[in-house]
């Protein structure tokens, strides 16, 4: 019951997100769309707790490909009750901020903070005010992989970093067969796959074996891949579509997107290998510091986590967002959304998607920040 409350609350932060973007549209675009309302004045859906207000107009944004299947769901319960267009294009969370930092879109999705350079860049489109990050999906970032007969695989930081440093190229590999010693590993070749795109994800994934694999992985991480070797695809479903059709192969996206495919568990250093789970990531980030300062909500990650039954490889989706500056005509549907993603109806979307939640506390301060928004 703590995981569905927990979940509940997740959805809802992500929902917070969108509106977040809403805002964003009006801080930085003079094409808000705003004859297309559909829901106007203060109307409530019938069927849900989607609360319109004066919600109205059309939305543009773009960013962090993890969050859109959430938003997505999102997207769709709030233009029907409300009649808002969102249009999120989920390209990746490096053309989010892009896009957000020129003024293209309502807001973005971002896998990763804003960068000092970002944030300074972002007061060019927010009037007297500046982008903030607001935590809004929490999910672990599962290993997906296509091994012909092995349905159970272990493996540990180090011997993650070498698989995708191109170190370990065969399946029968001794790191990967001793922690693995009833698996029937062949000599298959590895085919490991990652980001073609800028991605948050990828920066997250790095973050983790930079941090746990320190002397395995050695590069300075990003939302760039930088290791050598290796096959790339675009955004996380283009990643897990190389993995679901290559014999062989390995690679890395949220949870959401493996379905009907095997995933890694990873040996953390606890009793027992961890398997990717909206539970068990949850409980890696509760461990979670909030590090940023004013309205900004950025978090700072354990990655070295041993917590029995925490998954370390974890991400937190952020909804960039002018804190001040949001357009008049633009700021309802803002609040409107983001109020809507923090429900209850919210939140319980966000947990039949595979997502998980941000603890009590950030949820509290996510609400708290979209109330303020000007």
């Amino acid at each position: 019951m703590k995981l569905q409350r927990k979940n509940r609350r997740a959805l809802a932060l992500g929902a917070l997100a969108v509106s977040g973007a809403l805002a964003l549209t009006a801080c930085g675009s003079d094409d808000t769309g705003g004859k297309n309302n559909a829901g106007g004045g203060s109307t409530t859906a019938s069927n849900s707790s989607v609360k319109c207000d004066d919600a109205k107009g059309q939305l543009l944004a773009d960013g962090s490909s993890a969050q859109k299947n959430a938003i997505d769901a999102w997207v769709k319960q709030f233009s029907q009750a409300c009649g808002v267009q969102i249009n999120y294009k989920g390209g990746g969370s490096g053309a989010g901020i892009t896009a957000f930092t020129q003024g293209q879109v309502a807001f973005a999705g971002s896998d990763s903070p804003l960068k000092p350079e970002e944030v300074t860049a972002s007061k060019k489109v927010c009037t007297d005010g500046q982008g903030i990050d607001l935590p809004m999906v929490g999910g672990p970032i599962a290993v997906g992989y296509n091994v012909p007969g092995v349905d159970n695989l272990v493996l540990d930081a180090p011997t993650l970093a070498k698989i995708f440093d191109s170190k370990i190229k065969n399946w029968d590999d001794p790191a990967i067969k001793k922690l693995n010693p009833d698996a029937k590993l062949s000599n298959l070749k590895i085919q490991a796959f990652h980001r073609s795109d800028e991605s948050g994800t990828t920066d997250n994934f790095t973050k983790y074996l930079k941090a746990a694999a320190p002397q395995e992985w050695k590069y300075e991480g990003g939302k760039a891949w930088q290791a050598q070797g290796g096959q790339a695809a675009p955004q996380s479903s283009g990643l897990a579509q190389q993995v679901k059709q290559t014999n062989g192969a390995i690679g890395y996206f949220e949870l959401s997107y493996a379905k009907d495919m095997s995933t890694v568990a990873i040996d953390t250093g606890a009793s027992a290998p961890v398997k990717a789970t909206v539970e068990n990531a949850s409980k890696a980030i509760a461990d979670a510091k909030i590090v940023g300062t004013g309205k900004d909500l950025s978090l700072e990650l354990n990655y070295k986590t041993k917590a029995e039954g925490a998954y370390p490889m974890v991400l937190v989706t952020y909804e960039i967002v002018c804190d001040k500056g949001n357009k008049s005509d633009t700021l309802p549907a803002t609040k409107a959304f983001l109020n809507y993603i923090a429900s209850e109806d919210g939140q319980k979307l966000l947990a039949q998607n595979d997502y998980a939640p941000m603890p009590d506390e950030i949820i509290s301060k996510v609400r708290t920040t979209i109330e303020g928004l000007s």
